[in-house]
């Protein structure tokens, strides 16, 4: 059965004395048909997603490929309008039959790949981690350069770039050392066996207060939690706002500096393992030469 647009155009164009009216008629259904639901369903499909978008908080570079994916859903829901309305439903209907059968056969050949798209809506939904952030994961650490529906793009800190898929990401543990607002940074002292505990505790307590990048509160801390084979380690907990992985090392390494800068200036000592070695030394088969005679 001939759909009523495409009719009406057959019948114009019969009477117009133009051959093969009944195929021209539905092409020309079907070009308008697609190019009016495109542009409408652009224009309503693209607000909504938009404005679910803006209500998620997702940078530029996360919106991209769920708006590709809108525009993508909109073309073949016009093709599909126009294919039924310019009598071409057969057609579709064939089509829908060979990807159905097609769908089992690509499902297998492609199933990493249908894994990392999946993780990749994970990724959008849960947000573990965003553009910009420093993360971990088995063993590995950079900066977060790229998010898409496939794989992510993370840049070392030796400046590689990791291509990773997805799936790699979700389906185990990730850490985001940044993804509050403040960071609790951890450094071990050792100092030796016959040094003040306490006056140690105050050194490195002032030397983290002094530091502008150490947040006051929470305020800083020492504990002795190691009593090692030549040391006595004083644990140190301090806070810094706003972290990123550049400013995380830059300010360990100052801090750590001007500690180690006031205990060699009070005396304090921080060893090193020292190892004693006793036995005696045996040598088989050697023998001590006669002096000869003059």
């Amino acid at each position: 059965m001939i759909p009523l647009q495409s009719a009406v155009f057959a019948d114009l164009l019969r009477e117009a004395g133009v051959p093969y009216a009944q195929p021209i008629g539905s092409l020309a259904t079907f070009a308008l048909v697609f190019l009016v639901a495109y542009l409408v369903g652009r224009a309503v499909v693209g607000q909504v997603v938009s404005g679910v978008l803006d209500r998620r908080g997702l940078d530029i570079h996360a919106r991209r490929p769920l708006q590709k994916l809108t525009r993508v859903a909109v073309v073949f829901a016009a093709v599909a309008v126009a294919f039924g309305l310019a009598g071409y439903g057969s057609f579709l209907g064939a089509l829908a039959t060979v990807a159905a059968a097609a769908t089992l056969a690509v499902g297998f050949a492609l199933q990493d790949v249908i894994a990392n798209f999946v993780a990749g809506v994970f990724i959008y939904t849960d947000r573990p981690f965003r553009i910009g952030d420093w993360v971990e994961w088995d063993g590995n650490s950079g900066v977060v350069e790229d998010i898409s529906l496939r794989v992510t793009r993370v840049r070392t800190f030796d400046n590689e770039l990791l291509t990773v898929p997805n799936a790699q990401l979700t389906g185990g543990v990730i850490k985001n050392p940044v993804a509050n607002e403040q960071l609790r940074m951890k450094f071990l002292f050792g100092i030796g066996y016959d040094d003040d505990i306490d006056r140690a505790t105050e050194i490195i307590v002032e030397e983290a207060e002094r530091h502008g990048d150490i947040l006051e509160d929470p305020a800083p801390s020492v504990r002795l939690t190691e009593l090692g084979d030549s040391s006595v380690g004083l644990q140190s907990r301090v806070w810094i706002a706003d972290p990123t992985r550049a400013s995380f090392v830059r300010t360990r390494g100052e801090y750590v500096t001007a500690v180690k800068e006031r205990f060699d200036e009070e005396g304090i000592d921080i060893p090193y393992p020292n190892r004693t070695i006793g036995g005696d030394l045996a040598i088989d088969g050697a023998e001590l030469a006669e002096p000869a005679d003059d």
